[in-house]
């Protein structure tokens, strides 16, 4: 009988040893945008969504995201994702699988767009006619460096008469 009572005891620490290696990190980033409202993008030109947005990520590094909105400047920043410290080489093991919490990592971040700057009407035509001008300056290419389409590289021509 007492050799049951131990084998019982054995196995219930097996299974509290087992339930307890259910470990888990969630890793999550929270972007704010100033103003409130804008199209958050994620690295590969999806929209996340307006901002405020949460995105769930599973590596630390680099993260490059797309802010727009109407008004503003569009905004392309690179966001650096550092590893905390129980996820270091040999304690992420133990921080992923044997701890019997989740450890829950949010990072914040709060971009600011600028508004557009719009330019007077006489300020844009004046650089208008500065191109313009600019462009009568470079002339009409010789024919030399323009020869005439017709066969491809390679291949005579008939002669012209």
């Amino acid at each position: 009988m007492a050799h049951r009572i131990g084998s019982g005891i054995g196995w219930g620490i097996a299974l509290m040893l087992v339930a307890g290696a259910a470990g888990c990190v969630e890793r999550r980033m929270v972007i704010v945008p100033e103003p409130h409202g804008a199209i958050v993008y994620d690295e590969k030109d999806q929209p996340i969504g307006a901002g405020p947005v949460v995105k769930p990520f599973t590596y630390y590094g680099k993260y490059r995201f797309r802010i727009a909105k109407d008004g503003y400047e569009t905004l392309v920043f690179e966001q650096r994702v550092r590893a905390p410290w129980y996820e270091l080489p040999g304690l992420d093991f133990i921080s992923e699988n044997l701890i019997p919490w989740t450890i829950r990592d949010v990072r914040y971040f709060y971009p600011v767009l600028n508004p557009i700057k719009v330019m007077p009407f006489e300020q844009v035509y004046g650089q208008g006619q500065l191109l313009r001008n600019y462009g009568k300056t470079i002339g009409t290419p010789s024919p030399d460096l323009n020869p005439p389409l017709g066969a491809p590289p390679g291949v005579l021509m008939p002669p012209v008469k």
